[in-house]
């Protein structure tokens, strides 16, 4: 039955914390048909129990763990910090000090005493690609190179263990970090390697580079027309140079051979494995296809799933017309899975200059981006969702792809009033200084990634001139405007490593500390705010705070030892904090080796 909450103001300011998601305007009578018979049943169970004989007070429960001699970071604004903690059936029993939490041990409890070291909430990754990061390990890492000729070099190596004329996938390469930044053409790739095509995607995600195999074998030629949503780079005679810009991807990605259900089952297994490592506990996976769903739901199912996943459905009619019919599903076996959000694409990405913009790019002026959906179908979609009780959750980069998504979603919010549908915009990383309040009014969420800003900081000033950076990676902007900033890396575009992100949102500053001071610097966060936007925010911006996101009694026993404490070290060392294990559901799921 529906229930009263506060305004969508309210539930995504900083400080409060959201109630279950519910229908705007929900029948008073309805509500008060619910209290009378929710009392006349206390009534009645009150006469019954009274009816009986009396029986003996319950046993106080035991805990089966309890971590003590510890700094707990709880993320839990009545408690911040805490000493101890005691976990019974996965959840969190007692968290407080140790002579609270050793007061719950019983004969089998199992007792740690850390010596002092740090403990926060598992970590969440609000916004990453689990199959892609899985099947991204088995593939050409090009994260890091410097040069074409190093890229080529990497390609030409897997290609030696490889069957003859297979195909040779990888990931990572940027231009922007070569010394000529101009897009690379195929010729040299080509040359290297004439017998096995080859698949290059940027760091991005959002463009792709191929050799002449590949186009072969995807039939583009110069008579290939773009697709809409996306480009072929071309030469001066109109030939394609082998650069596919976002939906131009697709062109060659349906003639790459699909994975088989086991290679994708190994893959995600992988990826856990992974996350784990770096002491996360959960992610958002954006865009998954209704098999990867369905794979999921099975390994779940099999407890072979030790990942708080919260899927975003990718943006395929059939898919979407299934779930919405089917309805959504929550913490699915016993808190696993989550199935109740959508994935769309509103715009491009800046390093491949596919972000839509308001104004043509500083360094390309006839370019403004792509528009890679209509607006016309993200409100449709939405409108649909909200219809459904779906989360919607948009991919917008550039400050037209924001504004554009943020009209779609007030244009659905007219239609069909909900009161806490918690949408989301997943980047928001250029926006116009008028679009800022506008995220904290319409009650949607700006999911960014930190790591985004230090990986673009080198280059962003050249794409947008200097005026646009004032509303480039606006942390503190937005939070200042009311809204929360969930925070993730995007992997497998950046590295796992959640503490990447955690610093970047605290210095502002790469691994080497550059620039001095930190770029932009006014837009940083306080590092009680990256915690949150680890831990917290992500539970909020996937309906799951009563259960996750802060080390409160009641709620998962989800939490990660540190070999130092992240918010009261040097910036400087921050990235060289090692995760020594990481817990879900009071299971250590990773320990590190002495």
């Amino acid at each position: 039955m529906p229930s009263a909450h506060p305004a969508p103001t309210a539930v995504l300011s900083v400080r409060s914390r959201p109630a279950r998601p519910a229908r705007a305007g929900a029948p008073r009578r309805a509500l008060a048909a619910l209290l009378v018979a929710t009392l006349a049943a206390a009534a009645a169970g009150a006469r019954a129990a009274a009816a009986q004989p009396p029986v003996a007070a319950p046993v106080r429960a035991t805990a089966e763990l309890i971590v003590t001699n510890a700094r707990i970071h709880t993320a839990d604004a009545a408690r911040p910090v805490a000493q101890a903690l005691a976990v019974r059936d996965g959840r969190l029993l007692f968290v407080g000090d140790a002579t609270g939490a050793l007061a719950l041990r019983g004969p089998a409890t199992r007792v740690v005493d850390l010596a002092g070291r740090t403990v926060i909430p598992g970590m969440v990754d609000a916004h990453g690609h689990l199959l892609g990061l899985g099947l991204g390990l088995r593939n050409v890492d090009l994260v890091g190179t410097t040069s074409y000729e190093q890229v080529i070099a990497r390609v030409v190596e897997r290609a030696r263990q490889a069957p003859p004329g297979s195909w040779i996938v990888g990931r990572g390469w940027d231009q922007n970090d070569w010394g000529d930044t101009r897009f690379p053409t195929h010729d040299a790739l080509s040359r290297a390697l004439p017998d096995h095509p080859v698949y290059l995607e940027r760091v991005d995600g959002h463009a792709a580079l191929v050799n002449a195999a590949a186009m072969r074998a995807a039939g583009i030629g110069r008579n290939t027309a773009d697709p809409a949503g996306g480009r072929l780079e071309r030469a001066g005679d109109g030939d394609p140079t082998g650069v596919l810009i976002d939906r131009a991807q697709g062109l060659v990605e349906r003639a790459i051979p699909e994975a088989t259900r086991e290679e994708r089952r190994a893959a995600l297994l992988a990826a856990q494995r992974e996350l784990h490592r770096w002491g996360l506990v959960g992610v958002h996976s954006a865009g998954e296809s209704r098999a990867t769903i369905e794979l999921l739901e099975e390994m779940a199912a099999r407890r072979e799933l030790d990942l708080r996943t919260y899927v975003m459905i990718g943006d395929d009619s059939a898919a979407l017309a299934h779930y919405f019919a089917r309805g959504p599903r929550s913490a699915l076996h016993d808190g696993r899975l989550w199935v109740r959000s959508v994935k769309l694409y509103a715009d491009g990405a800046l390093g491949s200059r596919g972000a839509a913009l308001l104004e043509p790019y500083a360094d390309e002026p006839g370019n403004s981006g792509l528009l890679i959906s209509a607006p016309a179908h993200i409100q449709d979609v939405a409108t649909r969702a909200l219809r459904a009780g779906f989360q919607v959750n948009t991919h917008a980069i550039g400050d037209r792809g924001n504004r554009l998504v943020l009209d779609a979603y007030a244009r659905a919010f007219a239609a069909v009033p909900v009161a806490d549908h918690r949408f989301r915009v997943e980047h928001a990383q250029i926006l116009h200084h008028d679009d800022v309040p506008r995220f904290a009014a319409l009650g949607v969420i700006p999911s960014m990634q930190a790591s985004h800003q230090t990986s673009d900081m080198y280059w962003a000033g050249t794409r947008l001139g200097e005026g646009r950076l004032l509303g480039a990676y606006a942390w503190r902007s937005l939070l200042d405007a009311g809204s929360i900033v969930p925070n993730g890396s995007d992997f497998p575009v950046e590295l796992v490593n959640p503490l990447i992100s955690f610093h970047a949102a605290v210095a502002r500053q790469d691994a080497r500390d550059w620039p001095a001071g930190g770029w932009h610097p006014e837009q940083r966060m306080t590092r009680d705010e990256a915690l949150r936007s680890m831990t917290l925010w992500p539970a909020v911006a996937a309906f799951q705070e009563r259960d996750m996101g802060s080390l409160t009694a009641g709620k998962y026993a989800d939490f990660v030892v540190l070999d130092r404490d992240p918010m009261r070290v040097s910036a400087e060392e921050i990235l060289a904090t090692r995760v020594l294990a990481t817990y879900v559901g009071g299971r250590a799921v990773y320990e590190a080796r002495p």
